[in-house]
């Protein structure tokens, strides 16, 4: 079957979902496609990520994501309070648990500030009892403003909304791209249910964007890795012990938050992620593998580059994801009182990481505009907040770079 589109948008998470809609509102009388692979939208990051709405604290001060995050949280709280969306702005503390944690803290305190996030103070340790009774730490931050959110159901009422704007729009769910061919007068998107022309093409693919971006015949100096984050859920012994969501503070030496608990809109309490390198990009069990998938990766020089910088902090990040123990002892450092029967199922998800040719993490987000597309190259946490924010990016970027007839 073949369909035809002055807009098609590639990936149904959402980001490419909030950027569909965002669009629709600027050109409400352009049809617009969603194209997405799976049966369903937000199947992939957006749909099995921690749920937080980031505040925007931790980001260096004048960076997209900072200022998206900011932006994007104001404007994602809004909209999910309009529309009913489950969510709760309960706050969070980041908790230091040793001297050499302090001044790191202050760091993230100072970006905070710089970054405009409100409802922030620095706390001692008895405040942090006093928020959460079973927690341990020496400094911290109180954050207010950051809250739970269900990211699958705000996916959906975007989605929802974009076809009540132009009801010629659609989303095509089950609709694999396999390859891109320009012409003069857009694009033909080859997938595995048909054909799909557009005048232009935003790609919103997530772990795969380097590879559509490279089908469409972009020049990349980075590339794509995965990491696995596995989450406990706690027993209902243990959900006693956390109120709402504790964050230890960052090791500044590698790119990832830590351990963590968060508090989820069903009231359920998951505790994690840790993040290992997978070898499959969309693999959420600890023995997945595709071969194509690791051969990306290990013939890309950035990734033995990175390897060679993190390897200790990726060694503990492995014996960590096969040994209960081990996951419970980071846990306790922040709830010294946590059992090993507090720790329930398990659960995961994989982000996408971009890194450069030197191995290094590519930590803002990335949006190139070539031709007749923009790519959406690099979007990681907290895309998911700042969805919004970037789905207005990308629409002023089309609006200054796409000639419609």
């Amino acid at each position: 079957m073949k369909h035809s589109f002055d807009i098609a948008i590639v990936g149904g998470g959402i980001v490419g979902v909030a950027t569909a809609y965002k669009m629709q509102l600027a050109y409400p009388d352009k049809n617009i496609g969603l194209i997405e692979k799976e049966a369903c939208l937000a199947n992939h990051q957006t749909g099995n990520n921690s749920g937080v709405i980031h505040s925007g604290i931790y980001y260096k001060p004048g960076s997209f994501k900072a200022k998206n995050c900011v932006e994007g949280r104001r404007e994602l709280v809004e909209f999910v309070r309009k529309h009913g969306i489950d969510h709760d702005i309960c706050g969070k503390i980041i908790v230091a648990t040793d001297p050499s944690e302090l001044d790191h803290l202050e760091v993230i305190y100072k970006r905070g500030l710089a970054n405009g996030v409100e409802d922030m103070e620095q706390i001692d340790g008895d405040q942090i009892k006093e928020i959460e009774p079973y927690c341990a730490g020496i400094a911290g931050l109180r954050v207010g403003c950051t809250g739970i959110v269900d990211f699958r159901a705000t996916t959906e009422k975007l989605a929802e909304l974009m076809l009540t704007l132009n009801p010629n729009s659609k989303i095509l769910l089950n609709h694999e791209v396999k390859s891109v061919s320009r012409h003069k007068s857009g694009s033909e998107i080859k997938t595995d249910n048909g054909v799909i022309s557009a005048k232009k093409v935003i790609y919103c693919a997530g772990l795969q964007a380097d590879r559509l971006a490279k089908r469409d015949n972009v020049v990349l100096d980075m590339a794509i890795l995965g990491f696995r984050g596995d989450y406990y859920v706690l027993s209902e012994k243990g959900r006693s012990k956390v109120r709402n969501l504790i964050y230890p503070v960052p090791n500044p030496k590698f790119p990832f938050l830590g351990v963590h608990f968060t508090r989820m809109t069903d009231g359920s309490v998951e505790c994690g992620p840790n993040a290992v390198f997978v070898f499959k990009r969309e693999g959420y069990r600890k023995t997945d593998f595709s071969l194509v998938d690791t051969i990306d990766a290990i013939k890309f020089l950035g990734t033995w580059r990175f390897f060679a910088k993190n390897w200790r902090y990726g060694l503990e990040e492995y014996r960590r994801a096969f040994s209960k123990k081990l996951f419970l002892s980071q846990l306790q450092r922040m709830i010294p009182s946590l059992e090993m029967d507090d720790l329930d199922e398990e659960r995961a998800g994989v982000r996408a990481m971009a890194l450069s040719d030197s191995g290094n993490m590519i930590d803002d987000f990335k949006i190139e505009y070539k031709e007749n597309s923009i790519h959406v190259l690099n979007a990681p946490s907290p895309a998911a907040t700042a969805c919004l924010a970037i789905g207005n990016e990308v629409t002023n970027m089309a609006i200054k770079h796409f000639k419609f007839d």
